[in-house]
């Protein structure tokens, strides 16, 4: 049974894996530059660690305001949801595994990111950006993953070779070399 890949050749599977890689590097790269470059401000407001305190006072300008806040925090890190297991590759795995951890990496970077980012002029730490990037992540992987698994694990069983028949398998005994004795 195979356990990794998505069906094909080994060749074709190293590809898939090798360009999720990619593509996870390179978005991660961009995450970073876009977190920690800094921001030019007259004053900065202290680090924000309440919980739900950004969300609720962006709540408080408006439905467009609002909207454009949260998924200004929610959208960036949504496609780590799709890159962190296609970096794996892994298509036979269980659901919620693969979702802890996608997760927990995703949260894990976004920590990192906002550690660093504190200590970049104009940039502030923030709990609601940690929690609305993990939740872009979840939703992400969520909505995409278990189904495009499932597509690719229908493709790759329809496209598996047929079990040999029995005569093609049976080969007879294993061929012994003379004069050599058998192992206590």
């Amino acid at each position: 049974m195979q356990r990794h890949g998505y069906g094909g050749t080994p060749a074709l599977r190293y590809r898939y894996r090798v360009a999720g890689c990619v593509l996870l590097a390179v978005h991660l790269l961009v995450l970073g530059w876009l977190a920690l470059r800094p921001l030019t401000a007259l004053w900065v407001t202290p680090a924000h660690l309440e919980p739900l305190a950004t969300i609720r006072a962006d709540l408080a300008l408006g439905p467009w305001e609002a909207t454009r806040s949260i998924a200004g925090g929610v959208l960036p890190f949504a496609p780590l949801g799709v890159l962190l297991p296609w970096a794996a590759g892994r298509l036979s795995v269980s659901a919620p595994g693969s979702l802890a951890r996608t997760v927990f990496t995703a949260a894990m970077i976004s920590l990192a990111l906002q550690v660093v980012r504190g200590g970049v002029m104009g940039q502030v730490l923030d709990v609601d950006a940690l929690l609305l990037n993990v939740t872009g992540v979840t939703l992400t992987h969520v909505a995409v993953v278990p189904a495009v698994r499932a597509r690719l694990r229908r493709r790759s069983h329809a496209g598996a070779e047929p079990a040999p028949r029995r005569e093609e398998t049976d080969r007879g005994l294993t061929p012994t070399i003379p004069r050599v004795g058998i192992a206590p």
